[in-house]
């Protein structure tokens, strides 16, 4: 039996709907990868097509942003809103991260992108995990709440835009998570929540690692093509993030990374 490439465990991990069978096989795949890397024989990059959209469980009902119930952080169904968003936002992640793993495989990249995408992949498919632990706790689960249908736009936009997809998505998105995640913290902090506090605590931390793996590729690819990465950078978000970025920012925690506030700040909204 032939081994799988790169590209079709990614595809296959896009191709699952449960999200805890998706984050489970995402983690099989990613320590079969690192297994092979440190023995020396990784399997091929190859090719594969990934679908336009992953797979999707029956539940959570995704809605237009604007009609996602808001709930006040405050009250114990609030706090359940709160961690089953960011479920949302982890499992979307962990298919972000396989999908630049096969989309991409036209552009020849060295096997140290292959071994940051599936870092990061693994990392979410456990942060997903330890979340929704954290919502059985509180006696919820993932699907119990109503979601975003936005999550996927940026992928989509930028399907055919490697550059793009490290702009856009690293960058921008993920870096979003490292300005709001402290006050996420706090929330649960002063509720007594410790199960939370930790899971939050823990994704804080690698999520800096994911922020900068997008810078560190953005830049080679810039470099690659002698082009200057803060003007592609503005041109990139302008072209396909929709709106202004937000302060305040983390600007300790984004330099940690590797974007400086000259990336960041002329594209902030007042």
């Amino acid at each position: 039996m032939t081994a799988q490439t790169l590209s079709q465990m990614a595809v296959e991990v896009l191709s699952t709907a449960d999200g805890h069978a998706k984050t489970a096989l995402s983690r099989v795949h990613a320590a079969a990868w690192t297994a092979a890397r440190d023995a020396g024989t990784p399997p091929p990059i190859g090719h594969a097509t990934p679908p336009d959209r992953p797979a999707r469980p029956e539940a959570p009902r995704l809605l237009d942003p604007r009609d996602v119930p808001r709930r006040k952080p405050g009250s114990p169904q609030g706090r359940i809103a709160l961690l089953h968003a960011v479920a949302h936002i982890e499992l979307n992640a962990v298919d972000l991260h396989w999908d630049i793993i096969a989309r991409f495989t036209d552009t020849p990249m060295p096997l140290g992108f292959y071994d940051d995408w599936v870092k990061s992949a693994d990392e979410e498919s456990k942060h997903f995990r330890l979340i929704c632990d954290c919502l059985a706790e509180m006696g919820s689960h993932y699907g119990a709440l109503d979601a975003h249908a936005g999550m996927w736009r940026a992928a989509e936009d930028t399907a055919k835009d490697f550059m793009g997809r490290l702009a856009v998505v690293p960058m921008v998105l993920e870096a979003r998570g490292l300005d709001v995640t402290p006050s996420m913290i706090e929330i649960f902090e002063k509720a007594g929540a410790d199960g939370a506090v930790t899971a939050l605590r823990t994704i804080y931390a690698e999520e800096v690692g994911h922020v900068a793996y997008g810078s560190k590729w953005f830049h080679f690819l810039c470099g690659r093509h002698e082009l200057d990465p803060k003007e592609v950078f503005h041109d990139l978000v302008r072209r396909y993030f929709h709106g202004a970025l937000k302060p305040p920012f983390n600007e300790e925690k984004r330099a940690e990374a590797g974007l400086p506030p000259d990336f960041y700040w002329p594209l902030a909204g007042t």
